[in-house]
């Protein structure tokens, strides 16, 4: 049995082109600009908000480049968002 191709401008236009995705990209976008406009070398890396965006953060305060399993490694609710600013990992730290 042959397999369906994947229809990618479909998947694009139920989930990446809605209004609501397009502005979280464009905020991401935003905060990866901002970093590197100060030099920083966001190369391979996340930019992480010092306060979470779901948190009430915004780009204006603190942002920092940070590897990807260290910026995605916190606890999320159902809803996707974060249970708590401190990760698992910076957790067994203290």
């Amino acid at each position: 049995m042959p397999s369906k191709k994947r229809n990618y401008k479909a998947e694009y236009e139920k989930y990446q082109g809605t209004p609501e995705q397009i502005a979280n990209r464009s905020e991401r976008n935003k905060a990866r600009r901002t970093l590197a406009k100060k030099g920083v070398d966001i190369a391979g890396k996340d930019v992480a908000h010092v306060k979470a965006l779901s948190k009430g953060g915004s780009n204006a305060d603190g942002l920092k480049a940070e590897s990807k399993s260290g910026n995605r490694s916190f606890a999320r609710n159902a809803d996707h968002s974060l249970k708590s600013e401190v990760s698992k990992r910076e957790r067994k730290k203290k």
